[in-house]
């Protein structure tokens, strides 16, 4: 079963990244478009079906992504108050009756749209370019696939979790800024704490043999 977690994990890690690169091309078509528009008074019919089309690509093939790495939104005000078990026993739950129903129908509805996209090859009605979105709309169906796989991996997880008491640990990845710097003040602050208590440890300066504290005398003056 952990097996099947990790490979899962890394197929929806690789198209993650993958179409992470569509940030480029949003960015530089709508860069293009700004230069064109105010600087040459010339602007493009394509760039706000490119961008749109970019990111809506990107959101949604990134899901699997995103939940392999734990990273959706979560009301944890109570979760986070709960056992790993309990844990696990209410994300199955929530899992069998709303997130497989909801995928499910995503990707029927997905099927629907992209068959009769791809029938009459739709084109765009939102500028004049005509900029085909018959294969935009087939991304709904591979997101969904995505999704449901990854959505079975984590039934796995939560299996394994009733079973053992603890979550399988998530493949190392990014993480937010604040993360890091939380993790790198904890460990300046073991680090210096450690320090101080060998300073202050038995056998310093201001204590005898026996690690007893002593007065200090004339001859301990500078």
């Amino acid at each position: 079963m952990e097996r099947f977690i990790l490979f899962v994990d890394t197929v929806s890690a690789w198209f993650g990244k993958a179409f992470a690169w569509l940030i480029l091309v949003m960015t530089f078509g709508v860069s293009y478009e700004v230069f064109v528009r105010y600087v040459l008074r010339d602007p493009t019919p394509w760039a706000f079906d490119v961008s749109y089309m970019m990111y809506g690509t990107l959101f949604m093939m990134a899901g699997a992504y995103t939940l392999s790495r734990d990273g959706h939104v979560r009301g944890d005000f109570l979760y986070r108050l709960w056992k790993p078990q309990t844990q696990a026993k209410v994300e199955l739950t929530l899992y069998v009756l709303f997130f497989f129903p909801a995928v499910l129908a995503l990707m029927l509805a997905g099927w629907k749209y992209a068959g009769r996209s791809w029938r009459y090859l739709e084109v765009s009605v939102m500028s004049p370019a005509n900029v085909p979105v018959f294969q935009f709309k087939t991304v709904i169906v591979a997101a969904g696939l995505l999704l449901f796989i990854q959505g079975i991996a984590q039934v796995c997880r939560c299996i394994l979790c009733i079973r053992t008491g603890v979550w399988p640990r998530h493949l190392a990845d990014v993480e937010e800024m604040e993360q890091a710097l939380l993790r790198d003040k904890e460990l300046f602050e073991l680090k210096h704490y450690s320090e101080a208590v060998d300073v202050m440890a038995p056998g310093g300066p201001d204590t005898d043999p026996a690690g007893n504290a002593r007065k200090r005398t004339d001859e301990d003056r500078p």
